[in-house]
């Protein structure tokens, strides 16, 4: 019977496939130390399923993005700087992950995956700006970019309509546009680790808001729209030495929300 997923993770820098590629939908090739893409991968032209996790990769070559089925890439954790414009390439991709490499920038061609709504994971890199072509995926449900060096967000992340998780911490945020409003899918929002002293009366509108995490900012006080999130049942706020909201954090608690400070 024809293999299906080929594991060849840890197998070291050579790794050598004695298998037929032609059948294969899954390959995994994480931390082996690879620092060149193995070129026969793209002998496996149904692949569905790509992971290089932790390798030392510096770039990788056209001929991925003629895998014109995938529908999961993981490249995070190497040394990549940037994307080339052809992942535009790839219309059935839903779940990207790029974190922990040495990207700036994004190419506008990612805004254009059709079916990229799963999971996009930019955490770890060296963003000093939002890409803003991130918020033309209206049909993204889960985005990372913690650890990077954001001082704000575009109004233009309005755009990102289907958000359910957002995962901003340990940036540079100073505050939050007011059409974070509009995220109304919004789940869950963690902005740990930033610099945000006052929040938008709009985040009284994210109807659907169950955690948010506002652990060490500089807040002094918080929006009375607070007090509106009626599906709010965890809000963190250690590590704000000079918050002073008793009247919004009593609401809150008498409505069954756990607040932590």
């Amino acid at each position: 019977m024809q293999e299906k997923w080929l594991d060849l993770s840890g197998k070291g820098p050579n790794p050598r496939p004695e298998v037929a590629l032609g059948g294969l939908t899954r390959i995994e090739l994480d931390r082996n130390g690879l620092d060149r893409f193995p070129e026969w991968i793209t002998e496996a032209r149904g692949l569905e399923y790509l992971s290089l996790y932790a390798n030392s990769l510096t770039t990788v070559p056209e001929t991925l993005w003629e895998l014109n089925n995938l529908q999961v890439l993981n490249l995070a954790a190497n040394r990549l700087t940037e994307l080339s414009p052809s992942i535009g390439r790839l219309p059935r991709l839903h779940t990207l992950d790029l974190g922990h490499n040495a990207l700036t920038t994004l190419p506008d061609e990612l805004g254009d995956l059709p079916e990229l709504t799963e999971y996009l994971y930019l955490s770890g890199n060296r963003f000093a700006v939002f890409p803003e072509v991130l918020c033309r995926l209206g049909k993204l449900r889960y985005l990372g970019v913690t650890d990077n060096l954001l001082t704000e967000l575009p109004s233009a992340i309005s755009g990102l309509t289907s958000l359910r998780e957002l995962r901003l911490y340990h940036n540079k945020l100073a505050g939050l546009p007011e059409s974070i409003g509009k995220l109304t899918t919004l789940r869950e929002l963690h902005l740990r680790g930033n610099r945000i002293t006052t929040l938008p009366e709009s985040i009284g509108e994210l109807s659907e808001l169950r955690q948010l995490d506002l652990r060490d900012n500089g807040l002094t006080s918080l929006p009375d729209s607070l007090t509106k999130l009626s599906k709010l049942d965890k809000l963190d706020l250690r590590w704000n030495k000079h918050l002073d909201a008793p009247e919004t954090i009593s609401h809150l608690e008498s409505h069954g929300c756990m607040v932590l400070r």
